[in-house]
């Protein structure tokens, strides 16, 4: 089977019942002061504005089962007018017949915000023809030395990652997003990049796809202890609360509205889902899909109706009470701010 068909088959069998985003709670205000037809969702990120803060997150490609995933995520997203983000592009820089499965989004697409992804470890040429490939309106560099250290066939030297994220982000002609695969980031990594000249970054943290225990699964010798590596994207943005400076993504364990909610709450300016909306357009029609994420919208409104939350920034206020184990992160790392 093709690596990419093994990434989406291991993606789909996993599950995210639990996370950290179970140990932020809103308290609860029974005199929120507002009407559900009052919210709006709407944000400004990359100098755009957009109906909702909800992008489709970096997936797949490079593959016949990945041709028909991007098409369906393009016209699910086309419907939704949402920002979507293809998978690592590297296959379809080397291969014609593979470079179908990432342009099918744009065609499909033609106005949408849609994002190139690449690994850290390639150059600015490589960056631009990511770009040009599907006439992208972002790249995305992915971090991911977890994956490619389990992965059989990985990549096994990341000395170049750095210098690259400086020439990319200072010659690319769109905007760039470093992000990370699943593993999350502290704020040593952000002010790491905000001195690179990253302004954007997606923290992917721990919780949601797991691509340790995705690579392990195609390992003779599974290196599992390494399943639960790095940190949760509630850990990220708590990190990410003390670094000034950056505009801050959220991804990684997003299972429902309520996750957005805090999410955003926690910092984030817009939020990543990769694993709902892989399943979504797997088990269902795109008439169903439609219709469940329609009904996604209704409830995330609800929420902010429910916290007295007009817009988004007004979300940014509302008191929250993390557990013990956060509080414990959160003095151990001396984080200050997010209260």
């Amino acid at each position: 089977m093709n690596r990419k068909d093994d990434h989406i088959k291991g993606a789909l069998n996993q599950s995210f019942k639990v996370n950290t985003f179970d140990e932020v709670r809103f308290l609860h205000e029974p005199l929120s002061a507002t009407a559900l037809n009052d919210v709006d969702t709407s944000v400004t990120c990359f100098n755009q504005a957009f109906s909702m803060p909800i992008y489709i997150n970096a997936m797949t490609g490079g593959s016949i089962q990945g041709f028909e995933v991007n098409k369906r995520l393009a016209m699910l997203a086309k419907h939704f007018n949402l920002p979507l983000a293809l998978g690592s592009i590297k296959a379809g820089l080397h291969s014609q017949r593979w470079a179908e499965s990432f342009k099918i989004a744009r065609e499909i697409y033609p106005e949408g915000f849609i994002m190139a992804n690449m690994g850290g470890e390639n150059d600015l040429y490589t960056a631009r023809r990511a770009v040009e490939l599907i006439d992208a309106s972002l790249l995305q560099i992915h971090l991911n030395p977890v994956q490619e250290l389990i992965m059989p066939e990985g990549d096994r030297d990341f000395n170049k990652i750095s210098e690259n994220i400086q020439q990319i982000g200072a010659s690319l002609d769109v905007p760039v997003v470093v992000k990370e695969v699943g593993f999350g980031m502290t704020r040593e990594t952000l002010e790491k990049l905000k001195g690179l000249g990253i302004t954007h970054v997606d923290l992917s943290g721990r919780g949601g796809t797991n691509f340790a225990s995705i690579e392990n699964m195609r390992r003779t010798q599974p290196i599992d202890y390494l399943d639960d590596w790095g940190q949760s994207t509630v850990e990220s943005l708590l990190e990410a609360s003390n670094v000034e400076g950056l505009t801050i993504m959220a991804s990684g364990g997003v299972r429902h509205p309520l996750d957005v909610i805090k999410a955003l709450r926690l910092g984030a300016s817009m939020v990543g889902m990769s694993g709902y909306f892989l399943k979504l357009v797997h088990h269902y029609t795109h008439e169903e899909a439609i219709t469940q994420f329609n009904a996604f919208i209704t409830d995330m409104k609800r929420l902010m109706a429910l916290l007295g939350a007009n817009t988004v920034d007004s979300l940014r206020t509302k008191p929250i009470v993390l557990s013990q184990n956060l509080v414990n992160y959160v003095q151990f790392r001396n984080l200050k701010g997010i209260l």
